[in-house]
């Protein structure tokens, strides 16, 4: 009897739990990055173009685009 009881438990924690994972881990999701801009937009905003080795691309650092992915 105890071991229907333990079963039927987990069965009902599985289910409810089931559906609420996907939207758990979409709110735990990375934030969505920046908008794309071009070079020269970075550098009017008084930002400059660098390469970041780790992620292997090009973003602007420093100015109103900091942190913008570079097109």
């Amino acid at each position: 009897m105890r071991t229907r009881l333990v079963g039927f438990t987990a069965a009902v924690t599985l289910a409810v739990l089931g559906p609420v994972s996907p939207a758990a881990h979409a709110a735990l999701a990375a934030p969505t990055p920046a908008p794309s801009i071009d070079g020269r937009t970075c550098e009017d905003g008084t930002g400059t173009v660098e390469y970041e080795p780790n992620t292997g691309t090009w973003v602007c650092v420093g100015g109103t685009h900091d942190g913008s992915p570079i097109i």
